[in-house]
């Protein structure tokens, strides 16, 4: 019987979540040598809306990282993938390349409430070619923010690899006027969502 999961993502938040529900996981990440193509997975399509983009950034995801167990190959169990993403009608707030565009978000988002879309994915089975998925939505207000609350906030370095530009478990936490939806979506694994599936592909845990 299967008794662990792989969790094909860096992201410490994402282990803590998985930690929080107590399901057995191993961590599934690229190599050097596909870092820049696990990148290059993130780039938005032109014209794509926000809930299009994520779904197929998941599912890339997923098969990269089932390609990635095969080459491996590691034991057969379930690959777990997610995705963030903040968007503001179709304009989607990806992770800041530079402090500025980091800034430059996080001014565009002041005073304005915004959507977070965490699409999982999991691929099972013989060949992992079994595929759930879905998409957990939340909005999220900020207050408005002085040119002193982004310089500072940017400062602090956390806005940089976040989705939007901010960290909801984080310093960002003093900005947020209001939540509604999911908070552990917002951090990055919507936990009724994702134990939803692991009961769909009859995971015990």
């Amino acid at each position: 019987m299967i008794d662990f999961i792989y969790l094909a993502s860096q992201s410490p938040r994402r282990s803590q979540l998985l930690d929080q529900l107590g399901v057995a996981y191993q961590i599934l990440v690229a190599d050097q040598d596909e870092s820049a193509a696990a990148e290059a997975l993130e780039i938005a399509l032109q014209n794509e809306a926000p809930m299009a983009y994520v779904k197929r950034v998941t599912a890339l995801k997923l098969e990269a990282a089932v390609q990635r167990l095969q080459m491996r190959g590691l034991p057969l169990a379930p690959v777990l993938c997610a995705d963030t993403t903040v968007a503001m009608g179709r304009v989607i707030y990806g992770k800041p390349s530079t402090a500025a565009d980091a800034a430059r978000m996080l001014r565009e988002l002041s005073g304005q409430t915004h959507r977070v879309l965490t699409s999982v994915a999991i691929g099972y089975g013989a060949g992992h070619k079994k595929r759930v998925q879905t998409v957990c939505e939340s909005q999220v207000t900020f207050a408005k923010l002085t040119p002193a609350d982004v310089a500072n906030y940017v400062a602090t370095g956390e806005p940089l690899g976040k989705a939007g530009s901010y960290a909801v478990q984080g310093r960002a936490a003093a900005f947020i006027e209001k939540i509604s939806g999911s908070y552990s979506g917002i951090m990055g694994l919507p936990l009724f969502e994702t134990a939803q599936l692991l009961k769909q592909i009859r995971f015990k845990h």
